[in-house]
């Protein structure tokens, strides 16, 4: 290498100082040439004769030294064995770099598979691995490879390693048993490895500190060493001993998500677990692998100030444990059970009843006496394992690699300066995130929306601008591998299990594949349209299913409108119907005219308690702070909620279209604080259906696909549900919001819901109240004097013969009216024989004992 150099730099002083002789010879070749056109050719001639030889000269020394510099750069032997190995290196990794990349191929490829046989995949390689370590460590037959392998494993962990196979074979089966945790391996990988340091520092203490290698293995390994030795020389062994034992304890609750405090419950209820006191264990909030199945984009803050879609943190301020009883996802032990809705100790009261009817006749109960006529404390709402689960979702596949391909290409044609930056795949539908570059108008990919819809071969797509929350704009396009949202995933979701209210229900799932529910009592009435196919009565099961598997007759009462006949009849006989299905649309008139008249009987309970909302006067009554007047026959109860679901109101309409739009408006303008809530479906959302003065009452809307854009207009005040595409494709716009959501409906199945129905009639039987569609006929006959004041004669009656004094002050005082209404109140009741003729300021008599009280208000009613 030496010798190379030398000859290298001499030849490059050769060819410098060829090069300086050559550059005086050129320059002295041009002088001559620029005196050629002065002087004669014939002298120019002679003088470049003579610098030839020179030229000569130079031309042979250069062809000299470039031979001496190729023989300079012969390698030597050394020198080509390192250019060999070199280009062997070089090889070896352009070849495995192509292999790489063909792997990876293949692993994009294969990321298609599905997510389930991904994990069946990993856990049975786990247990492959489990079995191959078990014959290395506890049977030495795995041959001189797994020898080796074993006494690595000994020598890092000791005796742990006995316990490993025994660890991969449970790791294995998890695997293959439960999703993958959406918020990641942190918390778990901090648990176990707190487990596992501090247990091979535990091992090394136990057997007394070794020092030998052999003694080590036979302990905590190295590991154990570094650990246990390591603490015991920084502090003492009686030192180390506990905090070790503290570690160990961390990395179990760590590892099992469980708090401090919340280890006596597990404790307990893993007792009964083992007992058999109780079928299955979930913790407080539900499965825990159910609860991380929201995915994390779906907890983005979108308008939660204005939306009723419920989420984790919803809670409603008014509830109290005592008013709503526990999910049964949650398995509670039976003393848990008891406490579900206490009712005080019936108290007789002074004060007259809205309408108490004769207790010994045999009279239809009222809506509050129906719904409490049979103690439900024993109603057990039913399991959630009846309602099935749907397939895993997918976070991308090969189609979303096609329409952003799609996507750019279309841009790129166009000479837009724009990008598909992320996409958020949903059940049905893919929203892909489009930023623009500089000075990008966003009415540039608005005009290309045809372009693009020809491009994915969709017709279906939706422009959102922006995006909430984010600088891009969206393009929501069908998915061609679209997925099916089943009901039982919604309510087993977390936020299903973070709220026990009664009117709690499961609608789908939003583009961002989270779970979407809300509260009827929030909404609190609603429109659901759409035409046929659309989804529309997918949505009404889902409802009704979801309260019959969360609410219990108590809580929550049913009022179903079914004139189409067809749709609603599975639901017949359950104990939450306070009518059989209406069919007849001229009853069914007659049923909403009951709503109000109800409604109006709430109001005057709310009025003469005190409180502005029925759950205020539920709470109140379960506490024991409204209690019945001594005297009188009333038994003061909780309001259940009242449901009332039309199926299709366009029929309805037809019949009786002043009627029913004058009892719709009425319920919708004040039912809210009443308990009572309305929802309208209907396939024909036109305006002379949904009339100004519903759609002004009726603040929440779900649109499914309609076939025109007036359609959409009609349901929304805006366009977008003629964009759907139908199977359970909706925009769901609740009170308050902006701008609606999309979302797929949640569907449940006719078995499931034959499932749960008969569920609920083996539970208790339905308690009717005949007076919901009493035909006109067969009315009450009330006297034409006593018109509207039919209530308010009930309750002085009563409060007159219960206290046997009859003064007009007292009624104005108990019935909070004015004293011309008190006056007309006793002239009533002396023309009917209850009190005597006037004597002046004296007080008037009773003509009435207590004992025929029953009979009088009978007569006054016109029964």
């Amino acid at each position: 290498m030496m010798a190379r150099t030398s000859g290298a730099r001499g030849a490059a002083r050769k060819r410098t100082s060829s090069g300086s002789a050559r550059r005086p010879a050129a320059s002295a070749a041009r002088k001559p040439a620029k005196k050629a056109a002065k002087k004669p050719a014939k002298k120019a001639v002679k003088k470049t004769a003579k610098k030839a030889p020179a030229q000569r000269k130079s031309t042979a020394k250069k062809a000299a030294a470039k031979k001496r510099s190729r023989l300079d750069a012969v390698p030597g032997p050394l020198e080509a064995l390192g250019m060999g190995l070199r280009g062997l290196w070089v090889g070896t990794a352009r070849t495995t770099g192509w292999m790489a990349r063909s792997v990876g191929k293949e692993a994009a490829t294969a990321r298609e598979i599905d997510p389930a046989h991904r994990r069946d995949g990993l856990g049975l390689l786990l247990v492959g691995a489990a079995i191959v370590l078990a014959c290395a460590v506890w049977f030495d037959v795995a041959g001189p490879v797994g020898e080796r392998f074993a006494f690595i494993l000994d020598w890092l962990m000791g005796l742990a390693t006995r316990a490993l196979p025994v660890l991969l074979v449970l790791w294995g089966l998890r695997v293959m048993r439960q999703e993958p945790p959406e918020e990641g391996h942190g918390r778990p990988l901090v648990g176990w490895m707190s487990i596992w340091l501090s247990s091979l520092g535990l091992l090394h203490l136990i057997s007394g500190l070794p020092s030998e290698m052999g003694e080590r293995m036979a302990a905590g390994g190295q590991i154990g060493w570094l650990v246990g030795g390591g603490l015991s020389l920084g502090v003492s062994p009686y030192v180390a001993f506990p905090l070790l034992v503290l570690l160990l304890l961390f990395g179990v609750l760590v590892a099992t998500a469980t708090p401090v405090n919340q280890v006596p419950t597990r404790l307990i209820r893993l007792w009964d677990l083992a007992t058999g006191k109780v079928e299955t264990y979930e913790d407080e909030n539900g499965d825990v692998q159910e609860r991380r199945r929201l995915s994390k984009e779906a907890e983005r803050l979108k308008e939660e100030e204005a939306r009723t879609i419920h989420r984790a943190t919803t809670i409603l301020p008014r509830l109290t444990p005592e008013e709503v009883p526990e999910l049964n996802t949650e398995a509670p032990p039976p003393h848990h059970r008891t406490e579900v809705i206490p009712d005080p100790e019936p108290q007789p009261r002074r004060e007259p009843p809205k309408h108490s009817p004769p207790p010994k006749k045999a009279e239809q109960p009222t809506l509050t006496e129906a719904a409490t006529a049979v103690d439900d404390g024993d109603y057990q709402r039913p399991s959630l394992e009846i309602l099935h689960t749907g397939p895993a979702a997918k976070k991308r596949s090969k189609a979303n690699e096609t329409v952003i391909a799609a996507l750019q290409e279309v841009f790129g044609q166009f000479n837009v300066d724009a990008a598909v930056t992320g996409f958020t795949r949903g059940p049905t539908v893919t929203r892909y995130e489009v930023e623009l570059g500089p000075a990008v108008k966003v009415e540039r990919i608005i005009q290309l929306s045809k372009n693009i819809a020809y491009a994915v071969k969709s017709s279906d797509i939706r422009i959102i601008n922006p995006i909430p929350g984010k600088s891009a704009v969206g393009v929501e396009i069908p998915n061609t591998d679209r997925e099916d949202v089943a009901l039982g995933d919604v309510l087993r979701s977390k936020e299903a299990a973070s709220d026990d209210h009664p009117m709690i229900v499961g609608l789908g799932k939003d583009i961002e594949g989270g779970y979407v529910l809300t509260n009827l009592a929030k909404m609190p009435h609603v429109l659901v349209a759409g035409a046929t196919g659309s989804g529309k009565s997918s949505c009404i099961n889902a409802l009704l299913t979801s309260l019959l598997m969360r609410a219990t007759p108590e809580q929550v009462r049913l009022l179903l409108i079914d004139p189409k006949r067809v749709e609603l009849t599975t639901y017949e006989g359950i104990p939450h119907l306070v009518h059989p299905i209406v069919t007849n649309p001229k009853k069914a008139s007659d049923a909403l005219q009951w709503v109000v008249k109800e409604m109006d009987m709430r109001y005057e309970d709310l009025a003469q308690a005190g409180v502005r909302h029925i759950d205020d006067f539920n709470r109140k009554v379960r506490s024991g702070q409204i209690k019945a007047d001594p005297g009188s026959n009333r038994e003061i109860r909780p309001h259940p909620y009242l449901l009332v679901i039309v199926d299709e109101l366009a029929d309805l309409m037809m019949v009786a279209a002043r009627d029913v739009e004058e009892s719709v408006v009425r319920i919708t303008q004040l039912a809210r604080a009443a308990g009572i809530h309305l929802v309208l479906a209907t396939q024909r959302p036109s305006v002379d259906v949904v009339t100004g003065l519903i759609k002004a009452n009726v603040p929440s809307r779900l649109a499914f696909s309609t076939s025109s854009l007036a359609d959409s207009r009609v349901i929304l005040d805006q366009p977008g549900a003629e964009k759907l595409v139908g199977r359970g494709d909706g925009l769901f716009l609740p009170m308050g919001a902006s701008k609606p959501e999309r979302i797929q409906g949640a569907w449940v199945g006719d078995a499931e819901i034959e499932a749960a129905v008969e569920h609920a009639k083996s539970q208790m039987d339905a308690q009717y109240i005949d007076e919901v569609t009493a035909a006109p006929g067969t009315k009450k006959e009330i006297d034409a004097e006593i018109g509207d004041d039919l209530d308010l004669l009930c309750q002085a009656v009563e409060q007159v013969v219960t206290t046997q004094f009859g003064s007009t002050s007292m009624l104005q005082r108990k019935l909070r009216v004015g004293f011309a209404k008190a006056g007309r109140l006793m002239d009533l009741m002396e023309t009917r024989g209850v009190v005597g003729p006037s004597e002046g300021t004296k007080a008037r008599d009773v003509l009435v004992q207590p004992g025929d009280l029953d009979g009088v208000l009978a007569s006054i009613r016109g029964e």
